[in-house]
């Protein structure tokens, strides 16, 4: 297996035949009937984080092998606390166990020794019996400088992971600081991207310090793609936040060509909760999610093919 979290993900693309991410957002409030118990706060914290944890395996077992790989938000785990954090581990244990790679979507911004612990927490743990519940990348917020990415780069130097830091996100505020000043902070941030992950590159010739860039933005695609050639691209806002294929294109190296163009396109809510959409309903939850992947991969690839 290559040591370069870079090299991991074209290869996991190149064998799944796509560059298509499932995001596990698994928002209480949306879970399918059959898992309402995660929706009953009489119940045992424990039970609830433990369903919470079914399900998300469950999404798991749809996608595995049909995709390179999954995106669990922490956020949606830590609400049940240390039983919740368990349930993570649990999903992160199981979608590896799947031959899934797995980006921790933590979003984790802070200096020095704190930066340290996060990266440790997530990407290297504190003996072997944390291997399987390791991340193979992580989010990370830039917005504290250079001595909050530092450390995870080290760590991911030592251990073969990666970073996918925030660039251009998808949220309809994002443009309150990311497009400020002259060049944009966007393209600031864009720059130490690529000197961050340029000790990093793989064989495959692209680093493993990618961006996140919101795939909403996709006029932008280009220019960010221009700033940061070697750089893989988190694209989120597919879908649900109104994304299709054709607007994520521009995000690509040699589209078509029939190797890894350097980008992942990430669907959430559109996957997960794919029942609650028109296209779906009156689907069993998980015939709905399988639908709504296959539409995505068939959307995806022929917009990359059509773009050669």
């Amino acid at each position: 297996m290559p040591s370069n979290f870079a090299d991991r993900l074209a290869s996991a693309c190149a064998q799944r035949g796509n560059p298509c991410l499932v995001g596990i957002d698994p928002h209480i409030e949306l879970l399918p009937e059959e898992f309402a118990e995660v929706r009953d706060a009489r119940r045992p914290r424990a039970e609830r984080a433990r369903r919470l944890g079914d399900f998300c395996c469950e999404v798991i077992d749809v996608v595995a092998g049909r995709v390179p790989a999954i995106k669990p938000q922490s956020a949606f785990f830590e609400v049940f606390g240390a039983d919740g954090v368990a349930a993570w581990e649990r999903v992160v244990r199981a979608a590896r166990a799947a031959d899934l790679l797995v980006i921790g979507d933590v979003k984790r911004g802070d200096i020095a020794s704190t930066a340290s612990a996060y990266a440790t927490a997530f990407l290297e743990g504190t003996s072997s019996a944390d291997r399987d519940t390791l991340c193979d990348a992580v989010t990370l917020n830039p917005f504290l400088g250079a001595d909050s990415i530092s450390p995870f780069v080290e760590v991911c130097a030592r251990t073969g992971t990666g970073l996918f830091v925030l660039v251009r996100t998808s949220n309809k505020g994002s443009a309150d600081f990311q497009r400020h000043g002259s060049p944009e902070l966007s393209y600031v941030i864009a720059e130490r991207v690529v000197s961050w992950g340029a000790p990093l590159t793989g064989e495959s010739g692209w680093s493993s310090v990618g961006a996140v860039v919101g795939a909403t933005h996709g006029s932008e695609l280009r220019r960010f793609r221009e700033c940061m050639p070697r750089s893989p691209f988190l694209l989120p806002g597919f879908g649900a936040q109104g994304a299709n294929a054709s607007d994520v294109a521009h995000a690509f190296v040699d589209a078509g060509s029939g190797r890894w163009g350097g980008a992942l396109v990430n669907s959430s809510r559109g996957i997960t909760f794919a029942n609650r959409e028109a296209a779906h309903r009156g689907k069993p939850w998980k015939d709905a999610t399988r639908d709504a992947l296959d539409a995505m991969i068939r959307d995806i690839r022929g917009a990359l093919s059509s773009s050669r």
